[in-house]
């Protein structure tokens, strides 16, 4: 028997398969902050300090190809481009050498930032929801499976902005690699299959505005292309 919504249910973000017309369901999407070294040193923040676990909803997704509108309340969008992996099973308290059997594949995202309304938040200790949580915030490309990708622990991951590299980085550069990253929010939450890890960004985050082509990749991965739009009336 089919529920009886008393309004429609919403769309089911999902994300592209690479080289097929199949589409991975997104359940929640988990960001990782402060994974990277050098982007732990350009915020100016404690590089021992753990990473830590934020939140973006899953409809924030925007596709290979997409237009990502300016945001209101801004005036200092920031790009993050990431490793994105893509879970098929979960559980809680995963084991790390149990980790990578649940991972179903790789992308390329761009955690879009208001870097101004973070650090106004951070400043006054209130959650980051503003600046990192807003529509159109994680753009990410098609998936790669693991089992045509393996399970990359190194290889470059960049971001160009109107054909200038701004962030060039390398895997090998996470502090908490994937299977470790898994684990540790498995002890927060349960992780179930649809659930889409963005795992940190290399140094070279800045400032983007309307009419920027933003160009993405992550060696053995694959691209990620969209372009800043003016703001939605």
């Amino acid at each position: 028997m089919s529920a009886d919504y008393v309004i429609s249910p919403p769309p089911q973000p999902t994300i592209a398969v690479a080289g097929t017309s199949k589409v991975f369901p997104v359940r929640r999407i988990w960001c990782v902050g402060r994974n990277y070294i050098e982007h732990i040193r350009e915020m100016g923040q404690d590089e021992r300090a753990p990473p830590f676990f934020f939140a973006k909803p899953a409809d924030a997704i925007v596709p290979d190809g997409g237009t990502v509108p300016y945001p209101s309340l801004t005036k200092d969008m920031h790009h993050e481009v990431e490793l994105v992996v893509a879970l098929k099973s979960g559980g809680r308290n995963i084991p790390v050498g149990k980790a990578n059997d649940c991972i179903y594949g790789y992308a390329v995202g761009i955690d879009l930032t208001r870097r101004d309304l973070q650090f106004a938040s951070r400043e006054i200790k209130r959650p980051w929801e503003v600046g990192k949580a807003f529509d159109h915030s994680a753009p990410c490309g098609p998936l790669k499976p693991a089992s045509e990708s393996g399970h990359p622990s190194k290889g470059k991951i960049t971001l160009k902005v109107n054909g200038k590299v701004r962030q060039d980085g390398d895997l090998n550069q996470m502090i908490w690699n994937v299977p470790e990253t898994i684990s540790k929010l498995s002890e927060m939450v349960a992780l179930e299959a649809g659930d889409i890890i963005m795992t940190g960004t290399p140094s070279g985050v800045a400032a983007t505005v309307a009419g920027d082509k933003i160009e993405c990749a992550v060696e053995g991965i694959g691209k990620l292309s969209v372009t800043i739009g003016p703001p939605l009336k």
